[in-house]
C-alpha cells in the first residue's frame, strides 16, 4: 500500500496501492458496512432499514423541483447517520418520517409540502395551509431568501 486517508464525509477510505507483480497502481475505495436499526412499521410490523425506500420517497417528493442529486445524497447520507447516531437496534417509521421531512424543509419548501401531506396524510385544503403557514413562520430569513414563497401574501387577487 503506498497511500491511504479518509474520502467522503470521512466514512470511505481511499487506498493507493502497487500490485506487485506488475508494480501498476490503482486506487481502491473502502466504506464500512453499517448495520442500520430495523424499522418499527406503524402496524407493529419490523422490516430492515431499507436506504432504495427512503431515496425513492425522498425523490418522490423532490421530482421536478432545483435540487442537486449531490444535496439529496448528503440529505440521505444525514438521515442515515440519525439512524445510525440513535445507538437503537429498532426505530418507529415515524421517526424516519420527520427526520426526512427536517431534510426537505430545509432543501425545498414544495418538496417539504409534498412530502408531509403524504405523511401526516392531509384530507382537505385547510391541512396543506396550515401546513404552510407552520412551515413559513419557521423559516429563518436566510431559508425564507433561498426559496420561493409558497403563498404569495401580496396577490392582489385575494
Amino acid at each position: 500500500m503506498i497511500d491511504s486517508r479518509l474520502f467522503g464525509e470521512g466514512d470511505q477510505v481511499r487506498r493507493r496501492r502497487q500490485c506487485s507483480s506488475c508494480k501498476e497502481r490503482f486506487t481502491t475505495y473502502e466504506k464500512a458496512e453499517l448495520n442500520l436499526p430495523r424499522v418499527i412499521k406503524q402496524d407493529g410490523s419490523r422490516e430492515p432499514f431499507d436506504g432504495r425506500r427512503l431515496e425513492t420517497g425522498m425523490m418522490r417528493a423532490l421530482e421536478k423541483r432545483p435540487v442537486s442529486t449531490e444535496q439529496i445524497d448528503d440529505a440521505l447520507n444525514h438521515i442515515r447517520r440519525r439512524a445510525l447516531a440513535c445507538g437503537e437496534r429498532e426505530i418507529d417509521s415515524q421517526q424516519i418520517g420527520e427526520w426526512v421531512m427536517d431534510e426537505l424543509r430545509s432543501l425545498d419548501q414544495v418538496a417539504y409540502v409534498r412530502f408531509a401531506s403524504v405523511y401526516r396524510k392531509f384530507e382537505d385544503v385547510n391541512a396543506f395551509r396550515e401546513e404552510i403557514e407552520r412551515l413559513e413562520s419557521q423559516l429563518t430569513p436566510e431559508e425564507k431568501r433561498k426559496q420561493m414563497n409558497l403563498l404569495d401574501h401580496n396577490r392582489k387577487d385575494k
